[in-house]
């Protein structure tokens, strides 16, 4: 039997941070909550976990591995007063992980005792769902090497502060029949993939979490998630192998939950830094200095979904109005003809540097602006613009990605992939920004960031009760936007620092 789903909007996991710090406990202050994160492939993360056989940075197969699991996950069912910041009870730093994918990933710590889990943070989907008393999941990860990473298996009756959802809560379990008043309500969110999916029953228990500037208060709260007993599909091979952190719209998400409670303001945001670091905080709405546009608001299964009207690249404007989603989720950006081939074929008009000769059936790299470069050589390369609707300007930090390859050379290339369904501002194009996913008043915010030097500053207060209208019930937005601001004409000079070398890409066994 298959339970109408709790979530379906698909995300592109890709196994990518963990979480640093710890502690956490309860206080119900009003606030934002906050942590550092990592990319999967950082060293501190290659160092937590002790795995040093994983694909270098730069090769073909870094790469390929990355744009697979974005393949993978790209198959969404779519439709349309001053308070305390918090953060989770591991502290404020996250890191990305190697050989799992190339997202954001965090250390999260749930029940009582506490048990943390490794998921996804994926604003893409809704649940989150770890894995309990599974008859099908990942327990643990084996290394080439022949270290065993054993992952925690939730189990409610292991938990004093445990409760099961009933099948009659109308707030979260959207189950069609139940067979008794007392039964527990069952879930499946189908990711439409490979037949990749997660069952099993929803559970309430404490989720850790602590102040951001003063890490010693704790500020635990009761959340609703899903107790994952059944994974299928590519979370058997390495995709959120140990659960998946929803940060999407709908009620169900992790940010709606703790913005009903009146813990926060209902926005949050992460922060994407250059080096793979990087943080997320719920209850930041940003400051008044931000870009920002509005959301493309839809009742069923709504998205982070916004216009971009404008795509410039070096002096070159072009008119184009398409929809894309911001999506934590997806490695890369996926853009949908005309205005992928536009965009490619400007920059490639542009760039100063000679263009990759036609790869062979068997590559790895799966870009298609690609240019052979040699490790001292200097290349300039156009800068990229993405005018959103509302007229602010978002400037694209890192457009292009290097790739070292023994087999077809030391590459640059423009790091966008052809969607057939969904266009998508996957996490390359989000480098260098804090994003600020404000749904109190339904719009997208950016500013430049190196995530390690901001002042978080909430620019509304939190209501003394959270809001009767969930966000997927919220009208459009009036598009408001600061004055549109013109693009530099000027380019990136790119010297490339790589040693060049190939490495055999070493999987990791599942367990």
């Amino acid at each position: 039997m298959a339970w109408p789903c709790v979530c379906a909007s698909l995300t592109s996991v890709m196994l990518g941070l963990v979480v640093l710090s710890l502690a956490s406990q309860s206080c119900y202050g009003l606030g934002t909550f906050g942590f550092d994160i990592h990319h999967r492939f950082s060293d501190p993360v290659k160092g937590i976990l002790g795995i040093d056989d994983v694909p270098e940075k730069g090769t073909p197969e870094y790469y390929a591995v990355m744009s697979h699991r974005d393949r993978i996950f790209r198959g969404r069912r779519l439709a349309a007063g001053h308070h305390t910041p918090l953060t989770f009870a591991a502290g404020n730093e996250t890191l990305r992980i190697n050989s799992l994918g190339f997202l954001h990933f965090a250390n999260v710590s749930v029940g009582s005792p506490p048990l943390w889990f490794l998921v996804a943070l994926d604003t893409g989907s809704d649940l989150f769902w770890i894995p309990c008393n599974c008859t099908s999941c990942v327990t643990g990860l084996r290394t080439l090497s022949g270290k065993t990473i054993k992952f925690n298996i939730y189990d409610p009756d292991k938990s004093s502060t445990s409760q099961k959802v009933s099948c009659n809560n109308s707030s979260f379990c959207k189950q069609r029949q139940c067979p008794s008043s007392g039964s527990s309500c069952r879930y499946q969110v189908d990711y439409l993939s490979n037949g990749t999916s997660s069952s099993g029953l929803l559970v309430q228990d404490v989720l850790h979490l602590i102040t951001d500037d003063d890490q010693t208060k704790e500020a635990d709260t009761r959340i609703t998630f899903g107790c994952g007993q059944v994974q299928t599909g590519v979370f058997l091979s390495g995709a959120a192998p140990n659960g998946l952190f929803g940060l999407g719209m709908d009620n169900i998400s992790v940010p709606s939950i703790l913005a009903k409670e009146g813990l926060i303001s209902n926005s949050f945001s992460m922060c994407f830094g250059s080096d793979g670091s990087g943080r997320i905080t719920f209850g930041d709405t940003g400051g008044p200095n931000q870009g920002k546009t509005p959301f493309n608001i839809r009742t069923l299964h709504p998205t982070y979904n916004i216009t971009i009207t404008q795509i410039i690249v070096g002096d070159s404007v072009a008119d184009l109005e398409f929809h894309a989603i911001f999506d934590s989720g997806t490695s890369f950006t996926y853009i949908n003809d005309p205005a992928y081939t536009l965009l490619g074929e400007k920059f490639n008009s542009l760039v100063k540097a000679n263009r990759h000769s036609s790869q062979s059936p068997d590559s790895n790299i799966p870009f298609e602006y690609c240019y052979d470069i040699s490790p001292n050589q200097t290349i300039e390369v156009p800068f990229l613009n993405l005018t959103m609707k509302g007229g602010d300007d978002y400037y694209v930090m890192k457009p292009i990605i290097l790739v070292d390859s023994e087999k077809e050379g030391n590459l640059l290339c423009l790091g966008i992939q052809k969607s057939n369904s969904v266009n998508i501002i996957g996490q390359n194009f989000m480098t260098g920004y804090k994003i600020v996913f404000d749904r109190d008043n339904m719009n997208l915010g950016w500013k430049e960031s190196n995530c390690y030097d901001d002042v978080l500053s909430n620019t509304s207060p939190v209501p003394s009760h959270s809001p009767a209208v969930s966000p997927a019930l919220a009208v459009d937005p009036v598009a408001t936007s600061n004055p549109s601001i013109n693009p530099p004409n000027r380019s990136f000079r790119i010297k490339p620092t790589l040693t060049f070398m190939m490495v055999v890409f070493p999987l990791l066994a599942i367990f």
